[in-house]
């Protein structure tokens, strides 16, 4: 168990990093929020992975995982433009 989340972590912080790398501009949120972030898509990207039946498609899951970090770290940097703009 402690693996699994100690790898969830590692995952989620280089998706969440690659993920706002990719994403053009600035975003304006921070280290933990882009990781969390990351974890969270590491986790729906895998959920997704084993749902649709290619959970041993380790490259197949890496690029779903990065695809929804991409995501993950857009809506969470809209969001936090959206707040400081309403301030």
């Amino acid at each position: 168990m402690i693996t699994f989340i100690f790898s969830a972590i590692l995952v989620g912080a280089v998706t969440g990093g690659l993920g706002r790398l990719l994403i053009p501009g600035r975003q304006e949120i921070g280290l933990v929020a882009t990781i969390l972030a990351g974890i969270v898509a590491a986790f729906v990207g895998s959920g997704i992975a084993y749902l649709l039946d290619f959970e041993d498609n380790t490259w197949g899951v890496l690029i779903l995982q990065l695809l929804l970090a991409v995501v993950c770290v857009g809506v969470v940097a809209s969001r936090k433009k959206d707040e400081q703009s309403e301030v």
